[in-house]
């Protein structure tokens, strides 16, 4: 009987799961929780752990030594940041482009992004050196617009939840976090945001623990089921 059960032990200590730290901008929560169980669903002794944040946030957590194996940034200057913690070269993967987001009904008649200047509206935005704050920084170079937020937040997340919980007026976010919202949010497009797009790279960090286990949910992102995740989502292609 003791055999037995030592035997049992040893089988159960060696079918213990593998972690797979997936370290990801978080305007990609929603497609990136898609490919996470897909990926799962493909290796059933994997545990797929999503950290989701501003990406300067997550290179700075890696730089600092934290558990990543994969990195994908919302923008190329962030993981050219980051760039001695990656190994061999990031791939772009998708576009995103900011688009300003209202409260359902635009109660404060947002109509352009020159409103976001002044006025009695509560606007919010990313801080500048989150990828969405650059990217709005560009557009107001772009429409000759001063923005004067009310806040700047961590990520584009946190800026969409302002909006949601009606905190704002209207917040600089991607179109796919309207879309995202599933109803909740009315968008006012902005033309010349086409110029300010973002372009997403991902790659494998220089300290994954398994690299060809973190290159394979690299090649998920790449492949055609990625393309297909991200595209439903609202993302382009680089």
């Amino acid at each position: 009987m003791l055999a037995c059960l030592l035997i049992a032990a040893t089988v159960a200590c060696g079918s213990e799961g593998r972690t797979l730290n997936v370290f990801a901008a978080a305007s990609l929560t929603e497609p990136f929780g898609e490919l996470e169980r897909a990926f799962e669903q493909r290796h059933s002794d994997v545990d797929v752990r999503l950290n989701l944040a501003g990406s300067s946030t997550l290179a700075s957590q890696i730089a600092e030594g934290a558990p990543a194996d994969v990195f994908a940034s919302a923008n190329e200057a962030v993981m050219a940041d980051a760039a001695s913690d990656m190994a061999g070269e990031p791939e772009p993967f998708a576009t995103n482009r900011l688009t300003i987001a209202v409260p359902s009904g635009n109660p404060a008649g947002i109509e352009d992004f020159g409103d976001l200047a002044g006025g009695d509206a509560t606007v919010v935005v990313c801080q500048p050196q989150v990828p969405c704050g650059a990217a709005a920084g560009r557009l107001a170079e772009l429409t000759g617009t001063t923005l004067r937020p009310a806040s700047e937040e961590q990520d584009v997340k946190d800026v969409l939840n302002k909006i949601v919980t009606g905190e704002a007026d209207a917040g600089l976010v991607y179109t796919t976090d309207v879309r995202a919202a599933d109803g909740k949010l009315d968008e006012v497009p902005v033309p010349e945001a086409s110029l300010a797009a973002n372009r997403y790279p991902i790659a494998v960090t220089g300290r994954a623990a398994e690299p060809e286990l973190a290159a394979e949910f690299r090649d998920l992102v790449l492949g055609e089921d990625g393309r297909r995740v991200l595209s439903k989502a609202g993302f382009g292609t680089p």
